[in-house]
């Protein structure tokens, strides 16, 4: 049953575009329909290839941006040299299909059933498990005491901008904008560092969990300064745009 479940997950098969919604100016999230898809856990990823008139394929990994018990959305930030995410960000509508596998891994996950605190720290579009985790959160009812420090360019640049307005238990959101601030801004205006990591951070002991995913540079530097605060490696997860690992 374990190699049927495996084989399963690691099929592909076509997903069907049912909703498209423009997060900002350069993303989109795109919730996907699809015909056999075992329920995900929150921080997994998908893997989507687009197949070109020629034959040539081209293949990429995307954070799953929605809750378990939800539709398989994904969120997308267009790069400019992208093979894939201008066409995911600009070309592709409802109705349209691509072919998906997944869901993927089984580190850079959490559940309600995991305990807390829950720090979550994110860099840009590396907020995008974090909202399945928090949307996973909610749906379950669930009060854990979690705080997502998330930093962007500028207020256009975040994500998921009006969801994370909206008030919870025992969750509590912290931004930091390191390129422009809005009028009247008395937040953070720097990137992530130590001694803001020092403010914001559940205090280090064997119970609190911390999650940081983002551009490579910034997670190296997010996990280095919890460990140097004294949260031990294994509770460090950690995730690069696709590739996890611990500290």
């Amino acid at each position: 049953m374990a190699g049927a479940a495996l084989l399963r997950r690691l099929s592909w098969q076509l997903g069907t575009v049912v909703e498209v919604v423009e997060e900002t100016p350069r993303v989109r999230t795109l919730v996907f329909e699809l015909a056999d898809w075992p329920e995900h856990r929150a921080g997994q990823h998908v893997d989507i290839r687009l197949t070109a008139e020629d034959g040539y394929r081209a293949e990429r990994a995307y954070s799953i941006a929605s809750a378990p018990g939800e539709p398989v959305a994904i969120t997308v930030e267009r790069l400019e040299d992208g093979e894939v995410s201008p066409y995911l960000t600009e070309v592709l509508r409802e109705g349209d299909q691509i072919e998906l596998r997944g869901p993927i891994g089984g580190y850079f996950v959490w559940g309600p059933e995991d305990g807390g605190p829950l720090l979550l720290v994110a860099g840009g579009s590396g907020v995008v498990p974090f909202r399945a985790m928090l949307r996973h959160r909610r749906r379950r009812g669930s009060e854990i005491a979690t705080r997502l420090l998330y930093s962007s360019r500028t207020l256009e640049d975040v994500i998921y901008r009006a969801e994370l307005d909206r008030s919870e238990p025992a969750l509590e959101i912290v931004q930091t904008f390191t390129r422009a601030q809005p009028a009247g801004w008395s937040g953070y205006a720097r990137r992530v560092d130590q001694d803001m990591l020092r403010e914001v951070a559940w205090p280090a002991d064997e119970h609190a969990s911390a999650f940081v995913c983002g551009p490579t540079s910034f997670v190296e530097a997010v996990a280095d300064a919890l460990v140097a605060l004294g949260y031990p490696p294994q509770r460090v997860r950690t995730e690069r745009f696709g590739a996890t690992g611990g500290q």
